[in-house]
């Protein structure tokens, strides 16, 4: 067994051990894994720089924190670096995998990176000491200037955009210049060894890619557009490229795209659509798009089914109209119900993300939500609870409200946070259940489920039906034998500490401005 850092001189390339945490939730257990595509974003720069990396997928095969320490006592790596897409409940997962990695190797460097440790650095440094480094913002250039010190021997004071360790103090170094072009750095595709272990959407191999980052709208209660500062993209033919070299090369049939807004720009919206065309593969997309945008494109629906796209799920957060002014949703009741009858009109199932408790909501709002989703007629729901983040100003503005759920694990928008004045706990919970349920059982949701003609939406409706079924039978059975709450719950701003004020971000000149330098953080965000 090699030992740590052991015979290395300075100058040479380094270890480097990638692990993608253990984060294991009811939703992963119900419908499968991802890839870990920020470290693999991470990697690939790295690997071509000349260093060692090796990825150890922790979440993917449930590995206990012994299993973890094992694998990086015997690779012995001079740098561990750990973050998750789940980036607040993956917290504890990630402090576990760095932990493990130290006990194997004391004196490797650990670096954190990811959207959560980016807003709560400070927070982490002084409540553990298994974190040396963290990241903020996008990774692959400070990943690179991190490992290029530590193969030199030199100091990481002069990285920019870390906090780090300096004479026992959190140091926090100048922000790093975001990068201009999103194709300077490529996808550690290598690094993944069995693609038959991503398999978590029906049909066959699955993959993620990034077509863009960020985004131009600001919405209060989300941080992407402080995260990523402002919409970038990469050459649409470049990744319409590169997911037909996916699947020709490892046979990968599904592709999720984990971009914010990828539809921000017509024009290059367009250009990828027919791209992907061009490579004329077998490839079914799934994508997150504003139902403004799918209203506003509608002449390019034809070209989104001819691509691939088999799903687009639509975040349209609440179906009450001044709650919608109120969180800068920028949209409409009207944009919401026309878009997912324009998808469906093109073949393309739809999914709502619905989120409760922007407002402390009485027995009625629920009801006319339950109604209102029930007209919009979509083919899946995802019902989700509002998760506040320091870094949104949604936060900021609801810093009296009560937290009742302090299991960080659990603020994944699958779990009820926040306390309300007008409904218990348990009622909100069945009130949610039983909108999941009724939008679902619909006669017309069931009869699509089990009729519909075009044979490939039948079978991912049976699929997605399936599986949500999973998935809400374990979080009855979860909510069944959940503990008693906590009494002494603390408020939003108590919770958050000091530092809670939102992080405002200027408004944008316009989705096709000059790119702008792109920020790729160790995970997503």
């Amino acid at each position: 067994m090699r030992s740590c850092r052991s015979g290395r001189k300075r100058g040479s390339d380094i270890r480097i051990l990638l692990i993608n945490p253990p984060y294991i939730s009811l939703t992963s257990r119900g419908v499968g894994h991802q890839i870990p595509f920020g470290l693999l974003c991470v990697g690939g720069p790295l690997i071509d720089a000349g260093h060692e990396v090796r990825l150890l997928d922790a979440e993917r095969h449930h590995m206990s924190p012994e299993q973890i320490e094992h694998v990086a006592a015997e690779f012995a790596p001079d740098l561990v670096m750990t973050g998750h897409a789940g980036s607040t409940p993956a917290h504890p997962a990630c402090l576990l995998a760095l932990t493990a990695a130290k006990r194997a190797c004391p004196s490797t460097l650990t670096i954190y990176g990811g959207v959560y440790p980016t807003y709560h650095a400070t927070d982490i440094m002084a409540a553990t000491d298994v974190v040396d480094v963290i990241v903020h913002g996008e990774g692959e250039a400070v990943a690179l200037a991190i490992a290029d010190r530590l193969a030199r021997g030199a100091a990481l004071s002069d990285v920019p955009g870390i906090t780090f360790r300096q004479q026992g103090q959190a140091t926090k170094t100048a922000a790093m210049p975001l990068i201009t072009q999103l194709d300077d750095y490529r996808i550690g595709w290598e690094l993944i060894e069995n693609w038959d272990l991503y398999q978590c959407f029906g049909v066959g191999r699955a993959a993620i890619i990034q077509f863009s980052r960020g985004c131009p709208h600001q919405c209060s209660y989300c941080g992407q557009y402080q995260f990523w500062s402002r919409w970038r993209f990469r050459d649409p033919k470049k990744v319409a490229a590169e997911i037909g070299w996916l699947h020709r090369t490892h046979d990968i049939c599904f592709v999720d795209l984990a971009d914010e807004n990828p539809t921000s720009s017509k024009r290059l919206w367009r250009e990828f659509l027919e791209a992907v065309i061009a490579e004329n593969v077998p490839v079914r997309l799934f994508a997150t798009i504003r139902a403004t945008d799918i209203v506003r494109d509608a002449d390019l629906l034809p070209l989104m089914k001819r691509a691939g796209m088999v799903c687009v799920l639509m975040g349209i957060e609440t179906t009450d109209p001044q709650t919608l002014l109120a969180i800068r949703k920028g949209s409409t009741t009207r944009d919401d119900q026309q878009a997912v009858a324009l998808l469906r009109r093109h073949g393309i199932l739809s999914m709502l993300g619905h989120i409760v408790g922007f407002e402390e909501e009485r027995f009625m709002d629920y009801i006319r939500a339950i109604r209102q989703v029930w007209l919009y007629d979509p083919d899946l729901l995802n019902a989700m609870y509002v998760t506040p983040h320091r870094w949104s100003d949604w936060t900021a503005d609801n810093a009296a409200r009560t937290v009742i759920e302090t299991d960080r694990s659990k603020w994944d928008y699958r779990h009820q946070l926040l306390s309300s004045r007008h409904l218990s706990t348990q009622a909100i919970f069945w009130l949610v259940k039983l909108m999941e349920v009724v939008v679902h059982a619909r006669p017309r949701s069931l009869w699509r489920m089990l009729f519909h003609p075009d044979k490939d939406i039948r079978a991912h409706l049976r699929w997605c039906f399936y599986f949500s079924f999973r998935v809400w039978r374990a979080e009855v059975a979860e909510f069944a034998r959940r503990p008693a709450r906590n009494p002494t719950s603390p408020t939003l701003a108590e919770w958050f500490g000091k530092d809670l004020p939102a992080h405002r971000a200027p408004r944008q000149a316009g989705p096709e401005a000059a790119p702008a330098k792109r920020h790729m953080s160790v995970t997503g965000g």
